[in-house]
């Protein structure tokens, strides 16, 4: 099972979350791209601290929204989204290389994830947007989705990830972030959770119903409270468990 967090969220003297300790128990790291956070100083920081770790490198493209965290859903013409995902790439790629490394899958942060997960069109900018830098590139999406269903269309590979830490609807999205309780932050619950995901492939939803996820990721948010107590719980409940850690794309 693979571990992926958001990291790189800063922006300038601004920190959110605690990059260096949570790369030190994460297997991917979905680094931002400057979209919706981050910077070029940060992602050449992040890059040369997950390659030391052995910690893959991913694009977490969004939309661009410095102001709104990027989770504030954009209209966007379908060629202009596409080309500003290829920008973002590029941009964390090039800190890779310096690294010896590369970006090795792309994930939608934010609305754009959110929109990604049911509109086709926003969907399907993502994806033109890997199939043009490089097709070999994996995408980490939800169980269902819009952009795993066009991805899966354009002959990308498809990666499935679960939350620890979100709330689930009966029908596998998300509980939307405006809404109550969408967050889990109590630790027994979210690494029970994740190794029901990691075991069992299935996850509760918010009604009590059992959701079907058949995940190779899960995702914890560095911008959680607590996120990197929560972090190492999950990690040692998985491993006590004999669930192997590592990541899903391999160098």
């Amino acid at each position: 099972m693979d571990l992926n967090a958001d990291l790189g969220e800063g922006f300038g003297v601004w920190r959110l979350g605690d990059d260096e300790a949570l790369l030190r128990l994460v297997t991917s790291a979905n680094v931002a791209c400057g979209f919706h956070a981050g910077d070029p100083m940060t992602m050449r920081r992040i890059c040369e601290w997950a390659t030391d770790r052995g910690v893959a490198i991913g694009a977490q493209v969004g939309y661009r929204d410095l102001s709104g965290f990027g989770r504030r859903r954009i209209e966007y013409d379908h060629d202009e989204l596409r080309d500003e995902i290829i920008y973002q790439i590029a941009a964390l790629d090039g800190f890779c290389r310096l690294q010896g490394a590369r970006v090795r899958y792309v994930k939608p942060h934010g609305a754009l994830y959110n929109t990604a997960t049911t509109d086709m069109a926003q969907a399907s900018a993502v994806t033109a947007a890997i199939a043009d830098y490089d097709p070999t590139l994996p995408v980490l999406c939800l169980p269902g989705s819009a952009l795993a269903a066009c991805a899966t269309a354009a002959g990308l590979r498809v990666v499935l990830e679960g939350y620890a830490d979100r709330a689930y609807e009966p029908d596998g999205r998300l509980v939307p972030r405006n809404q109550p309780k969408a967050v889990i932050t109590d630790v027994d619950v979210v690494a029970g959770r994740a190794l029901r995901m990691a075991t069992a492939g299935e996850v509760e939803a918010r009604d009590g119903s059992i959701v079907s996820a058949p995940i190779e990721s899960l995702c914890l948010h560095g911008d959680t409270p607590g996120a990197v107590e929560l972090a190492q719980r999950i990690r040692d409940t998985l491993t006590a468990a004999g669930v192997e850690l590592a990541p899903f794309e391999r160098a």
